[in-house]
């Protein structure tokens, strides 16, 4: 039987992961709870690098569907594509909301850092809850290799990708950009 080939060096898109009613009734809950500074990893702040708000999806109430679908496109994902040792998500899934009014943004970065956790990523998972017409700029770039690729911008659309890979959001320049981001863990690369 031939071995299956794995693509490390792209993106696996799932378009139509949550509805838009979905979509909508997310952004509405996490209205709900206060958002704090979005940090780095190691709990610093540099809005040069990033500014945004965040808020924790396991202090939301109600979400845990979420959680449950997002697992399910990473176990899908992982085995279309990626074939990674996944293990656990040790992260709550984090709401990240970048508005024009703060030139909202994430510079060029990889997820995979310094920490018990972090140190463990090994997919990144990316929803998009905002309507693409709702604002502009505010790009998800992804650079797994020379060239970089554009994370679909569609409405419920879920985008995974390995955390080693650099990514960046482009700063928003009008309107607002919602989207939740979760890892997945396992043993760390060799």
């Amino acid at each position: 039987m031939p071995e299956k080939e794995t693509t490390l060096l792209s993106v696996h898109s799932t378009p139509d992961a949550f509805t838009q009613a979905e979509c909508e009734h997310i952004i509405a809950s996490l209205s709900t709870v206060p958002a704090s500074d979005a940090l780095l990893v190691g709990k610093t702040r540099d809005h040069n690098l990033r500014n945004a708000e965040l808020v924790w999806m396991d202090d939301v109430k109600g979400m845990g569907w979420v959680m449950d679908r997002l697992i399910d496109i990473v176990r899908t994902s992982n085995k279309a594509q990626f074939d990674f040792d996944l293990r656990e998500f040790a992260e709550s899934p984090q709401a990240a909301t970048y508005k024009s009014s703060e030139a909202g943004h994430f510079a060029w970065h990889s997820d995979i850092g310094l920490g018990a956790a972090a140190g463990k990523r090994k997919l990144t998972l990316v929803l998009q809850l905002s309507e693409p017409g709702s604002y502009e700029g505010g790009n998800l770039e992804i650079m797994p290799s020379a060239q970089v690729l554009f994370a679909n911008r569609a409405q419920g659309c879920v985008s995974v990708f390995p955390s080693f890979s650099l990514h960046q959001v482009t700063p928003v320049t009008t309107g607002t950009r919602h989207s939740i981001t979760v890892w997945a863990h396992g043993p760390a690369f060799r």
